[in-house]
């Protein structure tokens, strides 16, 4: 058992729900007229307890790690991706990378178990479990005390960030074969053929895609003895990074800071989150809505509804990154709108 996962979230509170809808339909608009925005802000000022939502105080957490999995060639790119795209992030060159600029975000990466070791580099932290995960064809991916590992590496990212007052974190991943272990994972908590939910991934091939549907039948058959709990489920299918955004996900909440979520993996991470602590549930915002085959019906477990629809398929936390501002405005739209009565606009005849 991980200790900390059973200390308390605060729920919404009723009263700023109340009040912050009664502010919204006292801006001078109709009522509705901003859609989803006018929803993001009331939910933010239940959460922060204010009439004035703030998401200015953000930063920007990359998880890193490598899965046994993909040597049972179920991706498109070789493992030595992984590591590249670290470096990539190091120097800027990443999507991630430019939108963190482009917001003034810190951006931190995490690397949790490359299978290439690496030399100290610019914004990339070493917190290595192991090189990389087993292949959870044979066995299960992780160690108890490996997921242990990764739930408290990710306490300690989302606690510093609370003590730096941080207002909303958006979370990414990196890991070649991540989109199986994802796949997997949905499927073993849902109880889903993995024909529902996997996907050509980063591009893979047709014939790649039913060889990786074969590799995670035949998974989920060889470890159905594991697959009887969220956190046995998570530790015998999932990867590090995974493990690591499904706990932070739940600290988050536990913290009071709202999380922004992602694409399919970080969605994945959200629905067993979700699952293991269903109280932070209000405290996590749905970016967007992926390309990938699983990530529709993963948002529809959750009944979660996405800001945006970009046809994305990148992670990284990109996705989330290019929701950020609309947050921002959001809560700006909620504090800065004149009412009706202040403005001197005359309001809908009744």
């Amino acid at each position: 058992m991980i200790d900390w996962i059973a200390e308390p979230v605060n729920p919404v509170d009723k009263r700023f729900l109340v009040q912050a809808q009664e502010k919204q339909n006292q801006l001078t608009k109709p009522q509705g007229s901003l859609g989803e925005l006018e929803n993001v802000a009331v939910i933010i000022s239940s959460l922060q307890q204010t009439q004035t939502p703030n998401v200015d105080r953000a930063e920007i957490i990359i998880y890193a790690a490598d899965h046994g999995i993909a040597k049972e060639d179920v991706s498109a790119f070789p493992q030595a991706v992984t590591a590249e795209m670290v470096k990539n992030f190091s120097a800027g060159g990443a999507a991630i990378s430019v939108l963190s600029k482009q917001h003034d975000l810190s951006l931190q990466v995490i690397n949790l178990g490359l299978i290439i070791d690496l030399p100290k580099m610019k914004h990339v932290e070493h917190q290595v479990i192991s090189q990389g995960t087993k292949s959870f064809l044979q066995q299960q991916a992780m160690s108890e005390k490996q997921i242990k590992q990764a739930f408290y590496t990710a306490k300690k990212k989302v606690d510093r960030a609370g003590d730096n007052h941080c207002q909303l974190l958006i979370f990414g991943e990196m890991g070649i074969g991540n989109t199986s272990s994802a796949s997997a994972l949905v499927c073993a908590l849902e109880l889903i053929e993995p024909e529902v939910i996997i996907g050509l991934g980063t591009g893979i091939n047709p014939s790649t895609l039913e060889h990786k549907i074969q590799v995670i039948k035949e998974a989920l058959n060889t470890n159905k003895q594991h697959l009887n709990s969220p956190l046995g489920i998570l530790q015998t299918l999932g990867g590090y990074e995974i493990a690591a955004l499904t706990a932070s996900y739940i600290r988050s909440a536990q913290r009071g800071i709202i999380a922004l979520v992602d694409g399919f993996i970080c969605s994945v991470a959200a629905l067993f989150a979700i699952r293991i602590k269903p109280e932070c549930k209000p405290w996590l915002i749905f970016s967007h809505q992926s390309a990938e085959l699983g990530h529709k019906k993963v948002l529809e477990i959750i009944s979660a509804r996405p800001l945006l629809q970009f046809k994305l398929r990148l992670g990284e936390g990109s996705g989330a990154a290019l929701v950020y501002p609309l947050i921002r405005s959001a809560c700006l739209l909620q504090n800065e709108m004149a009412s009706f009565s202040r403005a001197g606009v005359s309001e809908k005849l009744s």
